[in-house]
């Protein structure tokens, strides 16, 4: 629940003080209370959840262009299908948004204000906790990328060639 559905709620004027009072009361007692995307909420301690699991969560497997495509809509949000393919330089197949949210990663996020009124996308909360995620802010950056080799190399040629070209264009 989002502080402010507590407060409602409960009544609690303090809810910041009331949160930060609860979890230290179940430290340690095989519950947590844990922030996603500005929600609370109680979870099992990761160290007893293998004990309280009843059947075995099937991975989501993305095909390359969902996991792109799932990128592009976290670092750019809201961010339209036109401007996903723009990125992406290729078109998208609307399975692939399709498996976006109905895995729950990816929500309607309006419309923009421009002709056509395109649809844009955003990322949702289970998105935040299913990549252990408090916020976007969390998500790498380019440096941390390169740094675990995540960066294709032509991507670090081409940044290299446009590092370049502007140091050319200064001159």
């Amino acid at each position: 629940m989002t502080p402010q559905d507590l407060a409602t709620a409960t009544g609690i004027e303090d809810v910041r003080g009331a949160l930060t009072r609860l979890g230290a009361l179940y430290e340690g007692h095989g519950i947590e209370l844990v922030e996603r995307g500005g929600r609370w909420r109680l979870q099992t301690a990761p160290d007893l959840a293998h004990i309280l699991r009843r059947e075995k969560v099937e991975p989501r497997k993305l095909s390359r262009a969902g996991i792109e495509t799932l990128a592009i809509i976290a670092y750019h949000e809201p961010v339209s299908r036109a401007e996903i393919e723009a990125i992406r330089g290729v078109q998208i197949s609307k399975g692939t948004l399709d498996a976006l949210l109905e895995a729950g990663w990816v929500k309607p996020a309006g419309r923009r204000e421009v002709p056509g009124r395109p649809l844009t996308f955003a990322t949702t909360p289970a998105f935040l906790d299913h990549f252990g995620l408090t916020s976007r802010r969390d998500l790498p950056g380019s440096e941390d990328l390169k740094a675990a080799g995540l960066l294709d190399p032509i991507d670090l040629v081409m940044e290299q060639q446009l590092e370049v070209a502007k140091e050319g264009e200064g001159d």
